[in-house]
């Protein structure tokens, strides 16, 4: 996995306009709509901070995701195991794998490179939050050993007002 360049916007974007019109029930488990989420603008600034990266191989994006290497204040409200502060924890953002390459283990390797990434910069926990309908996301970050710490009742352009369950790791 490496880190993307804005050289790969154009790819990048192209891809998450793919795997949201490929893949089987996106509209039940994550109900992405590009556009509305991911965004251009997202996608930009994630690789203009250094955060967004990409799992490829022979030229083919078969995942992406991006690290931010701190929270924001939309996890404060959460039970997290340890009360840490922002810059001690890494959050993982738009996950997907490419549809073509679904059920390889991909999406299992691509969190557990969150997670060295986060070990290398020295954090004590890795958050993310998904949909609570997102079952098959939930088993993977469970199976991988991210617990649920609760959930919260927020508004997204593409869903409106729907349940966000969120998941922690402790280092």
């Amino acid at each position: 996995m490496r880190r993307a360049e804005m050289t790969d916007y154009e790819q990048l974007t192209l891809f998450y306009k793919y795997v949201i019109d490929h893949t089987e029930n996106m509209n039940v488990y994550t109900k992405w709509v590009y556009g509305q989420h991911p965004t251009d603008e997202m996608i930009r600034d994630y690789i203009k901070q250094d955060a967004m990266y990409v799992l490829e191989e022979n030229g083919t994006i078969l995942a992406s995701v991006a690290v931010t290497m701190s929270q924001g204040e939309d996890y404060h409200n959460i039970a997290w195991a340890n009360d840490l502060q922002d810059d001690e924890v890494a959050v993982v953002h738009i996950l997907c794998v490419n549809p073509d390459y679904q059920k390889q283990k991909i999406g299992k390797y691509v969190v557990k490179e969150c997670i060295r990434l986060a070990e290398k910069e020295d954090k004590k926990a890795v958050r993310l939050d998904a949909l609570e309908c997102n079952k098959p996301a939930h088993k993977l970050y469970e199976t991988l050993g991210f617990e649920y710490r609760g959930k919260q009742y927020w508004y997204a352009g593409n869903t409106g007002w729907i349940d966000f369950w969120f998941f922690e790791y402790k280092l």
